[in-house]
């Protein structure tokens, strides 16, 4: 078990507020990456108007995290030593100072039916929302509350939205499961097919239900408004706000399909992509570094281009229009 290093923050915060009347039991986390603070200043903004008479509480519990990674979020970097948003779960043994939040947050959030959970991305490109699976009995990530995570997700005040993360980061890691022994590329740090889950996985394993919002990227000025009224319209939706219920909006649905990954330092794109960039089957993405191209499988877009991913990690999606809206 990893010692308390003393250079670590000493303490992990939330802040909980309780209605007269009884209602949903909700959490908005910021922070869980710790360069991304479009979150935190939403919930902030919301913990402030909340205290002033500003905003309301109606019905219900409402718990706000504004950082979840206080060491990341320190070091204004992803993770402080490694990536929270991975194979989350709660740590008998803590290796390192992310097992330790999870083993903070894990309860938190198993005791709420609904998370927010608030991001912001490398690339540049326009705010969407993250969804979980269409409900199903399988074996990876079953599920039962997709209507309830649909009705929120055209609510939050963005027009995108994805699904497919957890099944298309399985087939990642698969394989990079699969690459040859002594394979100089470094390898995922887990080969379990759920290393993707993150928060919101988490939630749905505890049987209940969970958004992801990115906001736009890093250092878009407008993120933390996109955070903000999310928070907002999601307190409003469930009834939990004195604010009459927003109106549902169209959503372009896409399904990631396609994760690729970054073999090497010199592996680089043919131009500087954005999240939701549209591409056409066998459209160059970029090059290996043997100078072989990378080519889009299909038309539809990418996600997530990260020109700064290490070796042996996620380099970018690939996702296709989707019926689910």
């Amino acid at each position: 078990m990893a010692e308390i290093d003393p250079s670590w923050p000493q303490c992990f915060a939330s802040h909980r507020y309780q209605a007269p009347r009884p209602g949903p039991s909700l959490i908005v986390t910021g922070a869980v990456h710790g360069n991304e603070h479009c979150g935190t200043l939403a919930i902030r903004r919301v913990m402030a108007e909340l205290e002033q008479g500003a905003l309301a509480l109606r019905s219900g519990r409402l718990t706000l995290v504004p950082v979840s990674n206080p060491l990341a979020f320190r070091l204004k970097q992803r993770g402080g030593e490694r990536n929270l948003n991975r194979k989350l779960a709660p740590c008998a043994k803590p290796a390192d100072f992310e097992d330790h939040v999870a083993n903070w947050l894990c309860p938190l959030l198993s005791e709420h039916e609904v998370l927010l959970d608030l991001h912001s991305f490398q690339s540049q490109g326009q705010p969407f929302v993250f969804l979980g699976p269409r409900d199903n009995a399988g074996e990876l990530e079953p599920f039962a509350h997709s209507a309830e995570e649909e009705a929120l997700a055209q609510r939050l005040g963005v027009g995108r939205a994805a699904d497919g993360w957890l099944s298309t980061y399985a087939l990642g890691v698969e394989r990079r499961r699969r690459r040859p022994a002594g394979d100089a590329r470094q390898p995922v740090p887990d080969d379990d097919p759920r290393y993707g889950v993150g928060t919101t996985e988490y939630m749905r394993q505890q049987g209940g239900w969970a958004l992801t919002l990115e906001c736009g990227q890093h250092d878009d000025p407008a993120a933390p408004l996109v955070a903000y009224q999310a928070i907002v319209n999601t307190l409003a939706h469930l009834g939990m706000l004195d604010a009459p219920p927003p109106a549902a909006g169209p959503l372009e649905a896409l399904s990631l399909y396609e994760v690729v990954d970054k073999l090497d330092e010199a592996d680089r794109f043919a131009r500087d992509w954005a999240s939701f960039d549209a591409v056409s089957k066998d459209e160059l993405i970029g090059w290996r570094a043997d100078g072989s191209p990378v080519t889009a499988l299909d038309d539809g877009r990418i996600v997530f281009p990260n020109p700064k991913a290490p070796a042996g990690q996620e380099w970018f999606y690939l996702a296709r229009a989707s019926s689910r809206f």
